[in-house]
């Protein structure tokens, strides 16, 4: 190495300052994990190198064996991590060592509780990588050279962690990545063969390139000369999915899932499959147990680590699973695509797409298994993935039923905010004579929980399912049956209670409509630029009226995300029942003169809108008309 030159002190992202802080704080009962998160993104690094020589056979140089190198210095202190793979450029050593390039990262911090134990999950899941090197170092510095580049573009990193890190030029002759860790005096033991050798054991048997150490100093007869340490492979090198699963332990699974999905917790479970016919490829995938910060960005990297006759092709091949499934990690390695494949090329490939089919089943059927063996792993599953699921019906008609069977809901049963109903709970629950699944849509469980809707099939025992994510309405439009019973939006057109409503029932709102009809016209008249129709309701038993939604019109729930993507929401007026039985009602049909009717008229609308979770247009009218009829009252 020569004397470095072009050198400057530049200072971390702000967020880099506070995750370095926070990590080695937290993560600091975890510590030897810094080992494996380093071998990870070395072995990242050498796949990188070994696609992008299959069109660029010269970026291999003279050195073809792609490997790590972990070699220590118990005296020093040190511990020094190499591999020859793709190294890196000033410009991608300041981008990948100096921030955080990935979204979320604001919510991340903000997410920080200070419990060590919470916030240790936390990181886990964001993914530490290159920084868990602080955790037992006081300084690293980073030698590297990015494939193709010639020797004196050699990069120096070096940092204390504490905010600022020096970068300068330095002549380097071989390509690839050192790191070198300066341990604390409290974390020397780990400069130690055996030591070493057992966390690579532990953490990353599985990474598919060899690991080499040198072999340990031994003992030998008096007067004979010990034998030079030998280089010695210290982890199996063996592609895990390669092999067969009868020969792969529970922990050997769970530690490659920490390795593909830079994950820190044991996934809730996964899928190991070898198929072979018309097409050739394993797959192995996972469900991870806690959902990554840019979960809801559906533009966020995503997707499967893709291997084409075991090379490493691309990270994040989204083309193998849709968008509902954007959770599941893992592998495809396919024998069937072509080496020189692109992002491009994956999405117009029908090979891809048969793929894919069979890998969404696949899931599915990983999560129907959870659901019925691990009822407790599924609804952590669900708590964590559930809104992300409910993409799946509108993204996947053919597995609409198999998505439909891993809903949860809650319902006016259940008494909490809390997703545990599946429809197949529900159909067993329901009353007799009943034939259709009823919902609700709202903004919050509470305010479904309170909605007049209710109020008559709470009289009659009938359970509706409560939908108040954001989501609800739009993946309701894609679900008309389900198990031969078609579903029914509660707050939305004509009520159908099927045999569950006697014929009585029946005529007592037909001969309300009847003798009510003056009252009914009169309404309308005088509500008439605020709804498209009046009628006497058959869903009220408390309250005096309510809104409901016309059979074709858009929903609350719909209207707002329109409007917050800045749409233009479609005009409808909403449909306004009557309860005629209530007191408020009959004082309203014996009102005199228009202007008071108008004023009571108007004022049930608006309270029947603010029941509704809308909000009023004029909020100030409704004040002063509703402070004029107290005022009346009180006289």
């Amino acid at each position: 190495m020569t004397v470095e030159t072009q050198k400057e002190t530049l200072s971390f992202q702000t967020e880099v300052k506070q995750l370095l802080h926070l990590m080695i704080h937290s993560l600091y009962s975890n510590k030897e994990i810094f080992l494996r998160e380093l071998v990870s993104n070395a072995s990242d690094a050498l796949d990188k190198l070994r696609f992008k020589s299959l069109s660029q056979a010269d970026l291999v140089e003279d050195d073809a064996e792609l490997k790590i190198r972990l070699d220590f210095d118990a005296a020093a202190g040190t511990i020094t991590l190499s591999d020859n793979g793709i190294g890196m450029s000033r410009q991608d050593v300041i981008e990948n060592l100096g921030t955080i390039a990935r979204s979320g990262t604001a919510d991340f911090i903000q997410n920080l509780s200070g419990d060590q134990k919470k916030d240790s999950k936390l990181i886990g899941q964001f993914g530490v990588g290159f920084y868990s090197a602080f955790i037992v170092a006081n300084r690293v510095e980073v030698l590297t050279r990015k494939a193709g580049a010639p020797a004196e573009e050699g990069v120096h990193w070096d940092s204390t962690g504490n905010g600022e890190f020096t970068i300068g030029a330095v002549e380097l002759a071989e390509r690839g990545t050192t790191i070198i860790l300066h341990l604390k005096d409290e974390e020397k033991e780990f400069a130690d063969g055996y030591r070493l050798r057992s966390l690579i054991k532990k953490y990353s048997d599985h990474i598919s390139f060899p690991v080499v150490m040198k072999s340990e100093p031994q003992e030998t007869e008096e007067g004979k000369e010990a034998e030079a340490p030998q280089d010695e492979t210290v982890n199996e090198a063996t592609a895990l999915w390669t092999l067969p699963r009868n020969e792969i332990k529970d922990d050997e699974y769970k530690a490659f899932y920490k390795h593909v999905a830079h994950d820190f917790e044991d996934p809730l479970t996964w899928s190991h499959n070898r198929v072979e016919g018309a097409l050739d490829y394993t797959s192995l995938l996972y469900i991870p147990a806690r959902a990554p910060f840019d979960l809801y960005n559906r533009d966020a990297p995503r997707g499967l680590k893709l291997y084409i006759q075991r090379v490493f092709i691309m990270d994040d091949a989204e083309q193998f699973l849709p968008l509902y499934l954007r959770f599941v990690k893992g592998v495809i390695d396919s024998n069937d695509l072509s080496l020189n494949v692109s992002r491009e090329i994956l999405q117009n490939d029908k090979t891809v797409d048969t793929i894919r089919t069979a890998l969404s089943k696949r899931v599915l059927d990983m999560l129907k298994k959870l659901a019925a063996n691990e009822p407790e792993q599924y609804q952590k599953f669900w708590d964590e993935f559930g809104q992300v699921l409910k993409e799946g019906p509108a993204e996947d008609f053919s597995n609409k039923d198999k998505i439909a069977k891993l809903l949860r809901f809650s319902t006016t049963q259940t008494g909490e905010a809390a997703q545990t109903v599946s429809l197949d709970d529900y159909i067993g629950r329901m009353r007799e004579g009943q034939e259709k699944i009823y919902y609700i849509t709202a903004d919050s469980h509470t305010a479904a929980k309170s909605s007049p809707h209710l109020e008559v099939f709470r009289k009659k025992g009938v359970e509706v399912l409560i939908l108040s994510d954001r989501i609800d309405e739009w993946m309701m439009n894609y679900l008309s049956e389900y198990d031969g019973k078609s579903f029914q939006d509660v707050g939305r057109g004509s009520l159908d209670l099927g045999s569950v409503e006697t014929e009585e029932d029946k005529k007592e709102v037909e001969k309300a409509a009847e003798e009510h009809k003056p009252l009914l016209e009169r309404l309308k008249k005088a509500l008439e630029d605020r709804v498209q129709d009046v009628r006497v309701t058959k869903r009220l038993t408390d309250s005096p009226a309510c809104l409901v939604v016309g059979d074709f019109d858009m929903g609350a729930q719909m209207r707002k995300i329109m409007a917050a993507a800045g749409q233009k929401v479609p005009d409808s007026k909403p449909i306004f029942e009557v309860n005629v039985e209530h007191p408020l009602v009959q004082r309203l049909e014996s009102a005199d003169g228009d202007e008071r009717f108008n004023d009571l008229a108007t004022v049930l609308l608006d309270q029947a809108t603010l029941a509704s979770g809308e909000q009023l247009e004029d909020p100030g009218s409704y004040v002063t008309r509703l402070n004029r009829l107290l005022l009346e009252l009180s006289r």
